[in-house]
């Protein structure tokens, strides 16, 4: 666990380059999750460090396998100086959490809400889980373990989220595209539905 868990953060230094501060909790039961954050002129970055240490496993599975199942980390992006987005740390934490505690496979399309704004004032309390491989690109690991892919997390107000199940996740991302939507920023409305 702790030698995956080391490769994860050279990826995400590699990627992110070195993050200027971190945060860890412990829930109940759950291995230790990390938030690293990282500064990108205009743009802070939260990439989560702990979740990718076991497999996720399905929830019906007669026994879950502790080498094979997908493996993820989270990351988040949004502008600096708007609001005080540092209070994401732990609603993040417990969004990495949740393979651990629900039993959930977090894979992208799927949404996430922590019941609360992610952030003081955030108009958001869920997130999209969007494709991995452009910001930070998959590490791939040892046979049989999967790669651990890392997961963008686009924020979504109530009215996205509910419409996101109605639509689903393609139609939505595509609202967001064709209005031009800034998703890093903090303080952002919800796009036009119809």
């Amino acid at each position: 666990m702790g030698e995956i868990l080391a490769l994860v953060e050279a990826r995400l230094l590699t990627a992110l380059g070195e993050p200027d501060a971190r945060a860890a909790v412990t829930f109940l039961g759950t291995d230790r999750i990390e938030v690293l954050r990282f500064v990108d002129g205009d743009v802070v970055r939260y990439a989560t460090l702990g979740m990718s240490a076991q497999p996720m496993a399905d929830p019906t599975a007669a026994f879950t396998d502790p080498v094979k199942g997908p493996r993820a980390e989270l990351v988040l992006s949004v502008r600096a100086g708007f609001a005080d987005t540092d209070k994401v740390l732990r609603p993040l934490a417990v969004l990495a959490a949740t393979p651990q505690v629900e039993g959930l496979i977090v894979a992208p399309g799927a949404s996430l809400d922590v019941g609360e704004p992610l952030w003081p004032g955030a108009p958001f309390s869920s997130v999209l889980v969007a494709e991995p491989g452009g910001l930070v690109p998959d590490l791939e690991l040892e046979e049989p373990m999967e790669p651990v892919r890392f997961l963008p997390l686009l924020p979504m107000t109530h009215n996205e989220a509910a419409w996101k199940r109605v639509r689903g996740a393609q139609e939505l991302q595509e609202r967001w595209l064709s209005h031009g939507t800034d998703l890093r920023d903090p303080l952002r409305g919800a796009v036009t539905l119809d």
